[in-house]
């Protein structure tokens, strides 16, 4: 279970690196929010790390999500 502080700091970095999507593209979002999870998980605690993961899952998303 994650902290209150980590948790929204984990929110945070997902509407940056989301801001130019549409709410709609839940999909997309999901895939983004599922991978900086698991790099919190796996100890990327930092905005910038966890932004730099964020940005990498969207460039990867699936193409059905977009």
């Amino acid at each position: 279970m994650l902290d209150a502080t980590t948790t929204g700091l984990l929110r945070a970095v997902l509407e940056q690196v989301c801001e130019s999507l549409p709410r709609s593209e839940t999909g997309t979002r999901a895939h983004v929010a599922s991978k900086i999870l698991d790099g919190a998980k796996t100890g990327e605690i930092t905005a910038d790390r966890l932004r730099q993961v964020g940005m990498e899952a969207l460039r990867s998303a699936p193409t059905m999500w977009r």
